[in-house]
């Protein structure tokens, strides 16, 4: 017969062991201007809907306001959004542990995307830069074996559209998605209201990107581009103009991009409640989720036609915050997790996964100017 002594610690490991097959590695990446030190890793109960409140690691960055995994999971980079922009490279260890490992100018200002090519030969940077001259600029870097970043190979530059004179005078390359195929790069411009495409070419060391055919494609004039997203067959992607407030939803064919619908994402007819930010759908494809920030704070929520990828809205809900720049639906879709900004909060809201909305809040997390959201698999 077992002894008291061992029956306890066999309950405490047999506990232990739950716990941790129902936890999550989160991924914090914030704005350095104020008290937040840079990179912060929690663990997060997909149980629950906790984050653990106090970090497991700090990892001292500036302003790392964009971080991307490779497929592997063995490295991540960040952005360093600050004048004369960096990009960081780390390697992630045992239970996400992050090792930094080296850092390289972005060869442009206010860095805000990055995206890693399929093949992770190559980390593209998607460079803002606030002001209009020399403006904002896509740039390549070459990530070595050992996940170290090497100096940019190739930069690109666009022509603004001028439409606002205070916020389109320069380019502003605002994100940078790879195609679900990786065969084409696509450069969202808010400066010159127009989203680039390139083709990518992995053989190519000098010169990896060039144009596609057609080159681009036009959003109305002044409605500022800003963040992309495909469907998982690369069929539909949908779009977020920041500066309009609306999301646009595309047919996709052979790296061409058609509009085929665009909704607002507000029905206030203010400027100051259209400011368009990320978009995220469901793991399952059916539910298509917006932030707009502004004075109108929310996630809208939308149904995802099943043939046609069309949107039909369900639900506005507050971010009981301030500017939520960016948000995450945890592994287990039960949950969704929004980083507001100026709020200084991560924001934990309960989700239905058979009729997508979002239902009570969960947490309100203290975090200091939060800006990217990362889950680890």
């Amino acid at each position: 017969m077992m002894n008291r002594k061992w029956k306890s610690l066999l309950t405490a490991s047999l506990m232990t062991l739950a716990i941790d097959a129902h936890a999550a590695t989160l991924l914090v990446g914030s704005y350095t201007d104020g008290a937040s030190q840079g990179i912060y890793r929690y663990d997060f109960d997909e149980n629950s809907g906790q984050i653990a409140t106090t970090p497991k690691q700090v990892v001292k960055s500036v302003s790392p306001s964009w971080l991307v995994l490779s497929a592997d999971q063995r490295w991540l980079f960040a952005v360093n959004e600050t004048p004369q922009g960096h990009a960081s490279s780390f390697s992630l260890g045992k239970g996400g542990q992050i090792k930094p490992l080296n850092q390289v100018p972005s060869q442009g200002d206010e860095p805000t995307h990055a995206s890693l090519s399929h093949d992770q030969r190559y980390l593209f940077v998607a460079n803002y830069a606030v002001a209009p001259d020399p403006g904002g600029s896509l740039v390549v870097l070459p990530v070595a074996r050992d996940g170290k970043l090497e100096p940019q190979v190739q930069q690109l530059r666009h022509t603004p559209s001028k439409v606002n004179p205070e916020r389109q005078a320069g380019a502003h390359v605002h994100s940078l998605v790879l195609s679900p195929d990786g065969r084409h790069l696509y450069a969202c411009d808010l400066g010159a209201d127009k989203v680039f495409i390139y083709r990518y070419d992995g053989a190519s060391p000098e010169h990896p990107l060039s144009p596609a055919i057609p080159a681009s494609v036009a959003l109305p004039p002044g409605s500022g581009p800003r963040h992309l997203l495909f469907d998982a067959k690369g069929r539909h992607a949908y779009l977020t103009l920041e500066m309009s407030g609306e999301v646009v939803v595309f047919n996709v064919q052979d790296g061409a991009l058609d509009e085929r619908q665009r909704l607002p994402l507000t029905e206030r007819k203010e400027a100051a409640a259209k400011a368009a930010g990320g978009l995220h759908l469901s793991a399952d494809g059916r539910f298509l989720y917006v932030s707009n920030r502004g004075t109108a704070n929310e996630i809208v929520v939308y149904a995802v036609g099943k043939d046609d990828g069309q949107l039909s809205l369900l639900q506005r809900r507050s971010v009981e915050g301030d500017h939520p720049r960016e948000f995450a639906l945890d592994p287990s879709g039960d949950f969704l997790l929004v980083a507001n900004q100026k709020s200084n909060q991560i924001v934990v809201m309960r989700r239905d996964p058979r009729s997508g909305k979002l239902g009570d809040t969960v947490q309100k997390l203290e975090q200091q100017a939060p800006s990217d959201l990362k889950f680890l698999e």
